[in-house]
């Protein structure tokens, strides 16, 4: 029986910590995951306590890691053995939920990126909205938290909208003001966050276009599991007339540390290779 070989990947973004460990020997088996929200704590120790607790619960220590990779924010990570860019881990991330992946669309909390990816996952071209953009995870989650919401009830709450009102403003600041004249206008909440959906999916869909993107695509990020924005990407590509395939998948906010894991244990073995070379 082959042994296992353990890496573990830990993308740090700017409100989540997303902790995995894989066994990287025969299929790439993600062992388990874990998510921890920062909460104004220092996002360096809280990484470091998530990596301890993993380490607890399966009975490793630090040295049985073959390798702990860094994404997002990782770099500022000590222990880590390398960092690795978030287009590179999230195309990583999504071929390893569907190798057939061409175009991944990672919906973060600060910004989109629509990333074209080679057929072994590697970042080919990229496109992305700025970080002024009210296109953004952390967007959605300020207007959720003025209209009451928590993000987790975001996307069933905007698949009641009868009538969605749409932002006009690119800015985030100016979109918000948007929000706030509409709610003063007695708009719905539903209408309110299905309009801020398809305008997010507007944009995603241009960055798309501009990418010449191709199917399939996967969604990865925290936006990519909200009912609400699938449903707007769906109608936004019938009205425009696109025929992008969209997929998502149960693991898609945890791509960026699985692709971590994955390309940690593909720099391990090149490592291993050289040293055995060398001797």
């Amino acid at each position: 029986m082959e042994s296992p070989v353990y890496t573990m990947g830990i993308d740090i973004g700017s409100n989540f910590i997303k902790l995995v460990l894989m066994d990287y020997s025969a299929q790439s088996v993600i062992l388990d995951k874990q998510t921890e929200k920062i909460r104004k704590r220092n996002p360096e120790q809280v990484a470091d306590e998530m990596i301890q607790n993993m380490l607890r619960k399966f009975n490793l220590k630090y040295e049985d890691l073959a390798y702990l990779a860094s994404t997002g924010e990782g770099d500022m990570l000590k222990r880590k053995r390398g960092h690795f860019y978030g287009m590179t881990t999230h195309a990583k991330g999504a071929h390893y939920f569907y190798p057939d992946a061409r175009t991944v669309v990672d919906m973060g909390a600060l910004f989109v990126r629509a990333i074209k990816v080679s057929p072994d996952a590697r970042v080919m071209d990229y496109k992305m909205t700025g970080q002024c953009a009210s296109g953004s995870g952390q967007f959605v989650e300020n207007i959720s938290r003025y209209l009451g919401l928590s993000i987790e009830e975001v996307g069933d709450v905007s698949l009641q909208a009868e009538n969605p009102e749409v932002s006009s403003g690119i800015c985030a600041v100016l979109a918000e003001t948007d929000v706030i004249n509409m709610v003063s206008r007695g708009i719905s909440t539903p209408n309110i966050i299905k309009g801020i959906h398809l305008s997010i999916a507007s944009r995603i869909i241009k960055l798309m276009s501009s990418l010449k993107a191709e199917s399939p695509i996967i969604l990865t990020g925290g936006m990519a599991l909200n009912k609400g924005m699938l449903q707007a990407l769906e109608e936004q590509l019938v009205e425009t007339g696109k025929k992008f395939e969209i997929k998502t998948h149960p693991d898609a906010g945890y791509a960026g540390a699985i692709g971590a894991a994955l390309w940690g244990g593909f720099r391990h073995e090149k490592l291993a290779a050289k040293e055995k070379a060398v001797a």
